[in-house]
């Protein structure tokens, strides 16, 4: 049994109690409750996230494996490099940081996954985490191109690490593109982890891999007692971090 959270009183139990893999819903962790930073806080600082649909009570998940993506070990594809060398070399892109969360998170919500009928970013969650954006601790990174929103992500910061929540896509690669600049950024801030909850075959692609909870938690013990970020401002010279130059000038030179 999981417990039944019925007030912001009611704290979430440890990860480490979340049902098991025999269980029909592995991971998951507790029901119920509100949505709000408050809450959100709590949940990301113990490993937990929200994920559930519409009709369905607040569901509060730890998997035991977690997906994770290391900066470190990010693997940039030879068509993706060159695909975003030839934007900055024409002064086409522009990555962004918080400039549009709104549309941000609800491009996200409305994009359409393989697979999947609906959304799990549901209203409910969009003013959370909008909320919980303007207090600080949300991001977006964002793909512009020719001077328009073409793809982006949006995620969490506490401590050192990023837990990364959705992207979209409305120009092919505008999502690699967000998620190359942000990997770019946290090797440039020694942000040495970002959880990205459960497995896909496109963030393993990019190198991301699973590890079991305990290292997990591990790693958010450590990233925990880091002082948090507090300057998220992108600028050419980050692109640096992938051995991409930033500038026309310094893609002419290279």
């Amino acid at each position: 049994m999981i417990p039944w959270l019925r007030g912001p009183e009611d704290p979430l139990p440890r990860a480490e109690l979340a049902l098991g893999a025999a269980s029909e819903a592995p991971g998951l962790v507790a029901a119920g409750g509100e949505l709000g930073p408050a809450r959100l806080a709590e949940a990301y600082s113990k490993g937990i996230f929200p994920w559930y649909s519409v009709g369905q009570p607040v569901l509060w998940w730890s998997p035991d494996p977690r997906m994770v993506l290391l900066p470190a070990e990010f693997r940039l594809a030879r068509s993706l490099r060159k695909t975003i060398r030839g934007l900055l070399a024409a002064g086409r892109l522009e990555v962004r940081i918080d400039s549009a969360f709104r549309r941000v998170i609800e491009a996200c919500a409305t994009a359409p996954r393989e697979g999947q009928s609906g959304t799990w970013i549901v209203p409910e969650m969009i003013d959370a985490y909008a909320a919980w954006h303007a207090a600080g601790p949300v991001h977006s990174v964002e793909t512009w191109i020719d001077g328009e929103l073409a793809g982006g992500l949006y995620g969490v910061s506490l401590g050192r690490m990023f837990f990364g929540e959705s992207m979209f896509a409305r120009r092919t690669d505008a999502s690699k593109i967000a998620l190359a600049a942000l990997v770019a950024f946290c090797r440039d801030r020694s942000i040495a982890t970002i959880d990205c909850q459960q497995r896909t075959a496109h963030l393993a692609s990019f190198g991301g891999r699973e590890l079991p909870r305990g290292e997990f938690m591990a790693r958010l013990g450590t990233a925990l007692a880091m002082p948090p970020m507090v300057d998220w401002t992108y600028d050419l010279r980050l692109w640096r971090q992938l051995d991409i130059p930033g500038t026309p000038a310094e893609d002419a030179a290279s």
